[in-house]
């Protein structure tokens, strides 16, 4: 089971810190590593023959004992059975798909889910023999008309990309297991402070650790995250298309771990008092957070998850492209970047891409991730701006 919130710190601060050793580093140092060396071959063969099993040691692409580490780390925040660490998110989640199908399977793929995620369905996924349907994730109707005999896998995320609808995991996961599909979630939203989908029935999580989970901006790592019945085929998918987190990365994600509880309070409340203040400016047509009850899929939010992250949209009334350009220039505190999670405060206009639910609200779709800045400075730099989209 993943630790309690009240066990949760202290989780985050001792787990992933190697054996008890007298005199060891608060921090495990960077393993870099490509060969292993052992001293006869019987020790090479039983490692070998092995190298498939958590913790084992064979050769760097494999894992060292940081990455192991790590990866345990993960897994136990998640009350999974086991981890995979891996150079990104997308490599997560594109792994994670192509272990749970091949050619003439048929998958489900969230209508509202990452773009770069979609385009890997689309160009590669299609490429090679796999189907590929869209659905919308807030209609388990939709999901249920949608499964067909070959369906393998059913993709979604909770909240969804930039629009931040929360489906219902519970019941996609029951949909799918009833089908005799995996359920695969990327939950990098909530990290696992706010929310555990395997506690919830699904049966692999896939996280961008580059986000909240290293949370200084610095390091690219991903990870899946499994139970005893996805982990085998997951971890051998990654080991044969030659994915691996970096020494560095490693490292940087053990570090970034040990704050991700303090920082997950911070940004819920920062989150929140910028959103509230944006559903009370005039040009402002609708906040997108869960935590909003005029967010669909709120009740679910407020079911499954302890928490929101400081991520979310805002659709402004409808204006031209230059004052857009514009507003987001005057900005002094937020800087434009595609990723989010990190200390610093970022913005980046969206426009959500739908086809089997097509995106009809009318305005321009703003994201903000919140950073630890003072939240009454970024209101004032925000207000100052705002004027500029009228």
């Amino acid at each position: 089971m993943p630790p309690t919130n009240q066990s949760l710190s202290n989780a985050l601060v001792h787990l992933g810190r190697g054996p008890a050793d007298q005199g060891r580093s608060v921090n495990l140092p960077l393993h870099q590593c490509s060969t292993l060396l052992f001293d006869d071959l019987a020790g090479f063969q039983a490692a070998r023959e092995g190298r498939y099993e958590k913790g084992t040691l064979y050769y760097g692409r494999y894992g060292n004992p940081a990455s192991f580490e790590l990866e345990q780390m993960v897994a136990e925040l998640e009350g999974g059975h086991g981890a995979v660490s891996l150079s990104s998110g997308l490599a997560a989640a594109t792994i994670a798909l192509m272990a749970a199908s091949q050619a003439g399977d048929h998958i489900l793929v969230a209508d509202n889910v990452y773009g770069p995620t979609r385009e890997f369905c689309d160009s590669v996924l299609t490429k090679f023999g796999v189907q590929v349907t869209y659905f919308d994730s807030m209609s388990v109707p939709a999901l249920s008309q949608a499964l067909r005999p070959n369906t393998t896998a059913v993709f979604f995320e909770a909240p969804g990309s930039g629009t931040f609808e929360v489906p219902d995991i519970r019941q996609i996961a029951a949909t799918a297991r009833d089908h005799g599909a995996l359920s695969i979630i990327d939950g990098t939203w909530a990290t696992p402070v706010f929310c555990q989908p395997l506690a919830l029935g699904v049966d692999v999580v896939v996280h961008s650790g580059s986000k909240y989970m290293g949370g200084h901006a610095d390091s690219m790592i991903g990870f899946i995250v499994c139970t005893e019945a996805t982990y085998g085929t997951m971890r051998k998918m990654a080991l044969a298309i030659g994915d691996k987190a970096g020494a560095q990365d490693v490292f940087l994600s053990l570090r970034g771990l040990r704050t991700l509880d303090m920082r997950m309070k911070h940004v819920v409340a920062a989150g929140l008092e910028v959103a509230r203040w944006f559903a009370a400016q005039a040009n402002v047509s609708r906040v997108l957070h869960p935590a909003f009850e005029s967010c669909p899929g709120h009740e679910n939010w407020k079911r499954d998850f302890s928490g929101a992250a400081g991520l979310f949209s805002v659709v402004f009334d409808p204006c031209e492209e230059a004052k857009l350009h514009a507003f987001v220039a005057a900005l002094k505190l937020f800087s434009v970047g595609v990723s989010w999670g990190g200390f610093e405060s970022l913005v980046l206009p969206v426009t959500p891409y739908r086809t089997a639910a097509p995106w009809t609200l009318p305005g321009r779709v703003v994201r903000f991730s919140i950073g630890f800045e003072s939240t009454n400075d970024l209101i004032a730099d925000l207000g100052a701006a705002l004027p500029l989209l009228t």
